[in-house]
């Protein structure tokens, strides 16, 4: 009998035993396991085709409801009793390190507590790429060597499940071995801080204070979020794209937009939405619209106020495969757009966000304070969502379509928060694990018309958003 043969007949005897003894110990790892649940819930939307790998008895597949759920397990004892416990569910005896019997693609693969206990992570993971398509999310937590001797001690005092010899994995061990069977890692990060439960101590410690070094390096858990990495030919598409464009005051720089904005994949559709102007922008966009017979253009008149609201006006009544932003002042050239729709047309991201940070600016673009304030603001919510975010209010931003739509369907999640249209988006793109991909952008100063921001006003109602967001994704 081979190594591999001798470690993994040892498992199925223990996990065999185990499950006959979780009859009668139904409260090993309660708590913990109640944590894991809500995290997965989190991450996870129901009504998804989800496969979990090490399924056990079925639960925190069960948990996350899903419209196709199907659980792989190597232990004969405990299939039998998730499918006595969750007949909804579909169960496949198999063993993760053979993975060939499975069927189709799915939205999420989940591994929880798995990495630690088979003997090749890297054959398991290698895997996976065959049964996903490319929106497909992986989601593994795994335990933390620290714990090693706090776990050991529950298992002999009987309050957790026992376990043989684990692997013990650090974060960057997982991150390597992902990338080894072309996974990206889009975000990792610690949970659970305290695996019991004690009225307001476990609330604060597994919500708050494991988010914050140093005591996130204690965590019993780390999660890591990944998607299929670019194929090294990925599909080129010819998709429609739609362009948003709110216009509030900007009739001076409307004919520029007909003339200058370019034709990208299989045709640019103009979608203006005007917001209550001073001036005459909504006679301006007729009257180009008619001059420009061979654009694509919608207009609409906005009915509620504030950016945000135009924007999803715009992306309501938008028709193409790919959507965009692009602000009606001029102050993002038109040549910076094709590196977003190619960006996104490449799988390079998901949701491709413009940053006005890095290259330098032109005199007057932005004062001093909003520079600084933006600097501030992408540190904190780099934090907060667990990406690199280095410029939160820049206005130019691409998706798809389909992901927007799913956005708005989870609005209720965040509630109609935001006037400026960024953050619902940026929100709902963390929310539903998008790859989120900073794109360097030229900025200039305008040259028609003056800013609607008001930089103390909305400084202030962003401080309040930041309180917000850590809530909502943060500290769930």
């Amino acid at each position: 009998m081979s190594d591999f043969e001798s470690y993994q007949q040892a498992r199925l005897s223990h996990w065999d035993t185990v499950a006959r003894q979780m009859d009668t110990s139904a409260s090993w790892g309660r708590t913990y396991h109640q944590q894991l649940a809500r995290i997965f819930k989190f991450l996870v939307p129901p009504g998804q085709r989800v496969l979990e790998i090490g399924c056990g008895r079925g639960d925190l597949l069960a948990t996350l409801k899903p419209a196709d759920g199907l659980g792989v397990d190597f232990s004969p004892q405990m299939l039998e009793r998730a499918r006595q416990r969750h007949p909804e569910l579909k169960f496949i005896l198999a063993d993760a390190h053979d993975l060939s019997s499975l069927d189709g693609l799915f939205d999420f693969i989940l591994i929880s507590d798995l990495a630690n206990d088979v003997w090749d992570v890297q054959t398991v993971l290698e895997q996976l790429i065959q049964i996903s398509h490319p929106r497909t999310r992986l989601i593994i937590n795994s335990y933390s060597r620290l714990w090693e001797l706090p776990l050991s001690i529950t298992e002999s005092l009987g309050v957790a499940k026992p376990t043989l010899r684990q692997n013990w994995l650090a974060p960057q061990d997982i991150i390597n071995l992902l990338g080894l069977a072309r996974f990206e890692v889009i975000r990792h990060w610690s949970e659970i801080l305290f695996p019991l439960d004690v009225p307001l101590v476990s609330n604060f410690l597994n919500r708050y204070l494991v988010r914050v070094w140093p005591f996130n390096e204690l965590a019993l858990t780390s999660f890591f979020l990944a998607r299929s990495k670019i194929s090294p030919n990925p599909v080129i598409r010819q998709p429609l794209v739609s362009v948003i464009i709110p216009a509030r005051n900007e009739a001076g720089n409307i004919p520029q937009i007909f003339t200058r904005l370019p034709e990208m994949g299989a045709g640019t559709e103009l979608v203006f939405v005007e917001g209550h102007s001073q001036d005459d922008t909504y006679s301006v966009i007729e009257h180009q619209i008619a001059a420009h017979p061979e654009r694509q253009c919608q207009l609409h008149r906005q009915t509620g106020i504030g950016k945000g609201d135009a924007v999803r006006l715009g992306f309501d009544h938008a028709t193409g495969d790919v959507v965009m932003i692009f602000d009606a002042d001029l102050t993002v050239p038109f040549e910076e757009l094709p590196r977003f729709f190619k960006a996104l047309n490449t799988e390079q991201g998901e949701f491709i966000n413009g940053v006005r940070l890095v290259y330098p600016m032109e005199d007057n673009a932005m004062r001093f304070i909003n520079l600084w304030g933006n600097k501030l603001f992408s540190l904190v919510f780099s934090w907060l969502l667990g990406q690199s975010i280095k410029d939160t209010l820049c206005g130019t931003k691409a998706l798809w379509k389909t992901d927007y739509d799913m956005i708005a369907d989870n609005r209720s999640y965040f509630g109609d928060f935001d006037p400026f249209g960024d953050y619902d988006l940026i929100f709902g793109a963390a929310k539903l694990g998008l790859k989120i991909v900073d794109l360097p952008i030229h900025y200039r100063a305008r040259t028609y018309g003056t800013t609607n921001i008001q930089r103390w006003k909305h400084g202030w109602l962003l401080m309040r958003m930041v309180v917000f967001a850590a809530g909502k994704i943060k500290f769930i």
